[in-house]
């Protein structure tokens, strides 16, 4: 028996083919004077420093300001505007090894699990315990090359722009410590510390308040050199019969294309 093969055709209309083309030859005949204009058009760039080398096209293909430079920034592919979603309490405890880092596509963060030792402080002398909890922190770090996302020297060490930092983490009310955050600001050697910012958070454990917490932060007048910004969090996982994470969303660098006025 034979096979008919079909075939069915897209049609595009014959104006949008013209405009694409037409925009294609714009935009590679454009002057470095003309790629400049539209970099500053559409950042609003005045101003700012640059060699006379520096290739403006790149720079506007990469579009450095204003958008994530991390990759990957919401693993579990949960949004900090919807409520984290409430653990699931197993019927039965879990049979097989605990489990200290939760699951999920962590594609583009290099990660790491430190398992606690069990914590027995508090517990009178000669207590019975049947079972303690378990604890984990969890860590992801990034480094982002700014040169490389479309950056160049002169602006990073004359400008500085604002380099600004978010993160969202869920408050699962495990522990009073959940969540760690360190930022640095790295040199062209990625071991020079230039400026850094730290975060370690106590948490209110007397009111069950399940949402997502913000933490954020602005590098600004950091000095010249900066090359690189490496991201690290710690997140705070519980085991007791079944495994209890502590998720995060969100995280975020982002490079404005202003300055504090001095």
């Amino acid at each position: 028996m034979g096979v008919v093969c079909t075939h069915t055709a897209i049609n595009v209309p014959k104006n949008f083919l013209v405009e694409t083309l037409h925009a294609q030859t714009i935009s590679r005949n454009m002057s470095a004077a003309e790629w400049k204009m539209r970099c500053q058009d559409e950042w609003g760039l005045q101003a700012l420093p640059a060699s006379e080398s520096l290739d403006w096209k790149v720079v506007y293909e990469a579009k450095p300001f204003g958008r994530n430079l991390l990759k990957n920034p919401s693993p579990h592919g949960l949004s900090k505007d919807v409520t984290p979603p409430e653990p699931e309490l197993p019927e039965a405890p879990m049979h097989g090894p605990p489990i200290f880092q939760p699951e999920g596509d962590f594609s583009g963060w290099t990660t790491n699990t430190e398992v606690l030792p069990y914590d027995t402080s508090g517990i009178p002398e000669g207590a019975v315990i049947c079972a303690l909890p378990r604890y984990s922190w969890f860590s992801l770090e990034q480094t982002v090359d700014l040169k490389a996302e479309g950056l160049w020297e002169e602006l990073l060490d004359d400008f500085q722009p604002e380099i600004v930092i978010q993160d969202w983490y869920e408050e699962s009310q495990l522990h009073q410590s959940i969540y760690q955050l360190h930022v640095k600001l790295l040199g062209a050697d990625k071991s020079t510390v230039i400026s850094e910012h730290s975060v370690n958070p106590t948490e209110d454990r007397s009111t069950y308040s399940h949402t997502w917490k913000e933490v954020s932060h602005v590098f600004s007048g950091y000095g010249p050199g900066v090359r690189y910004v490496h991201f690290l969090h710690r997140l705070k996982n519980q085991f007791m019969m079944s495994f209890f994470p502590t998720m995060f969303t969100g995280s975020s660098v982002t490079v404005k294309p202003i300055k504090v006025s001095s």
